[in-house]
């Protein structure tokens, strides 16, 4: 256990770079994991890391022992899932990214059923409209909406849901409701950041691409939500956004006949990390709770 543990320390110094940032996540201090590889790197008498002022890195014995540490904590890992047995749930520590709002419409209500099946396993759900670093954050798994920015990503496309414009009914007795996609130029437009301003609708075999008038920007989904609500213009938004509110009458679909095109849900993983047993079974929960949901509406 304490060769696997050295090893398990060793792997998360080299994936964050630096003692200090392992520690964070190991919840140990610094100088124990400062320690730990000094320690091992007097077992196997080779010098594993390069250390200076303002940087560490692997050596070339390191980074051999890294790939191969890393495969063998993967086996140690897959091997204990075999042993417990399907029933008995997978252990330790769940790390989990995503948008605050999808978050919290779509993931956290269904956290209660995954993690009743796995009584063993905690989880941290670090919530975040931004693409954050999946490395340095120590995140298992990450849950992200529209296209990937890193065509390099390790990722699983889960779903794909749709989209529409959406207003309050005060907004549009102001305003008026536009007709056609080119009537947007006129109105207010409440801009998602982490989206293009530019918004395409088909109707047929018809394209056309607005660029609508965005005085307020907003960085989270729950400001685009707030905005909306407080009759401050038209946004384009999931449609699981405003279920409540649609249904209630509070907020309005325009446009229905065109549509946009939809937004995917994706499973992204670190880059250079075997994906755990924890995350891939956490992909599955969600695709197959969560992408019939998401994708039928």
């Amino acid at each position: 256990m304490g060769r696997l543990q050295a090893m398990t320390t060793f792997v998360r110094v080299v994936e964050m770079g630096s003692f200090s940032a392992a520690a964070r996540q190991l919840g140990v201090g610094q100088p124990a994991v400062s320690k730990t590889v000094a320690q091992l790197e007097q077992q196997l008498q080779v010098r594993l890391l390069v250390r200076s002022t303002h940087a560490l890195a692997p050596t070339d014995a390191g980074l051999r022992f890294y790939e191969r540490a890393r495969h063998a904590l993967q086996e140690v890992d897959e091997a204990e899932l075999e042993a417990r047995g399907a029933g008995a749930g997978l252990p330790g520590r769940l790390r989990v990214s995503a948008a605050t709002t999808f978050a919290r419409l779509m993931i956290v209500p269904h956290l209660r059923e995954f993690m009743a099946c796995h009584p063993s396993l905690d989880i941290d759900v670090v919530l975040d409209d931004r693409v954050i670093d999946l490395v340095s954050e120590g995140i298992d798994i990450a849950l992200r909406l529209g296209t990937l920015a890193d065509s390099a990503a390790v990722a699983r496309k889960i779903a794909s849901g749709g989209r529409s414009v959406v207003a309050t009914p005060a907004y549009l007795a102001c305003a008026g409701t536009p007709k056609l996609p080119a009537d947007l130029a006129h109105h207010h437009a409440v801009v998602y950041s982490q989206l293009s301003d530019n918004w395409v609708f088909r109707q047929g075999g018809e394209e056309v691409s607005v660029a609508v008038r965005g005085r307020l920007r907003v960085s989270a989904a729950e400001g685009l939500r707030a905005a909306v609500l407080a009759d401050m213009g038209l946004a384009v938004a999931s449609d699981r956004m405003f279920v409540p509110e649609i249904a209630s009458g509070a907020v309005q679909c325009v446009l229905p006949q065109w549509k946009l095109p939809p937004i995917d849900l994706w499973a992204v993983f670190p880059t250079g990390r075997l994906v755990s047993a924890k995350a891939r079974a956490f992909a599955d929960f969600v695709e197959e709770t969560l992408g019939t949901k998401y994708a039928s509406t």
